[in-house]
């Protein structure tokens, strides 16, 4: 299962849904997917653009976590 920690990296930084699709010109329903973790795919462009925006590597943005 892959874990999306975008919830957490915007409460970090008090960041709002909409101030992300908007400065990272990600669609909003595509961030509150992310930001819910209910997102079935993302695209490559989508990840870049939140990784250049909050300043992380992938691998603060996602997390593989096996379910055994």
């Amino acid at each position: 299962m892959i874990k999306c920690h975008l919830s957490k990296l915007m409460g970090e930084k008090k960041l709002k849904i909409v101030d992300v699709a908007r400065e990272t010109g990600v669609n909003r329903g595509t961030v509150t997917r992310l930001y819910h973790e209910t997102a079935s795919r993302v695209e490559l462009e989508t990840i870049e653009a939140l990784c250049r925006y909050l300043g992380c590597d992938v691998g603060d943005l996602f997390e593989f976590v096996d379910k055994q």
